[in-house]
């Protein structure tokens, strides 16, 4: 029992620095000069500028389409994901430009796109910009005509 306390007590020490708690609405505390539109985005890709993309939303939407050459780095909201980020973004230098997309829902409401900026922020990262979508990633990226992966 006292063995079973003390991993629990460590599971939570250690885990506690990656969590960078966001609600739905957080989103919305993003500054407006991180964020970048998807038509911005895609005009990049076209030019062959291809910098870090990340997922940091459910591995479903991942699965069904996602933009080329992307990673898919966890769910944003959950402690799990926000590790998993972190092993993907760890040996990059903080002032790279890199990309963090979500799209699960609309952008007020979506859980995860604030924890998963929050984290790379407090880790450094001082060039993260995040897609910004408005409804969801169908809507505003594939619906669009921007490319697209299907499949994992």
């Amino acid at each position: 029992m006292r063995l079973a306390i003390l991993a629990h007590l460590l599971a939570v020490l250690l885990l506690a620095p990656l969590r960078a708690s966001a609600a739905p609405g957080d989103a919305l505390t993003i500054p407006a000069a991180v964020q970048i539109q998807p038509a911005e985005l895609a005009a990049m890709l076209k030019a062959g500028d291809i910098p870090p993309m990340l997922q940091v939303g459910f591995n479903t939407m991942y699965q069904q389409a996602h933009i080329p050459n992307s990673l898919y780095a966890g769910p944003g909201n959950r402690d799990d994901g926000l590790l998993n980020l972190k092993k993907h973004v760890d040996g990059l230098a903080r002032d790279r430009l890199m990309v963090i997309y979500c799209g699960c829902c609309p952008w007020e409401k979506c859980p995860n796109i604030a924890a998963a900026y929050k984290q790379l922020t407090e880790m450094g990262f001082t060039k993260v910009k995040v897609l910004y979508l408005a409804s969801n990633f169908g809507e505003d990226w594939v619906d669009k005509g921007y490319p697209v992966t299907r499949g994992g």
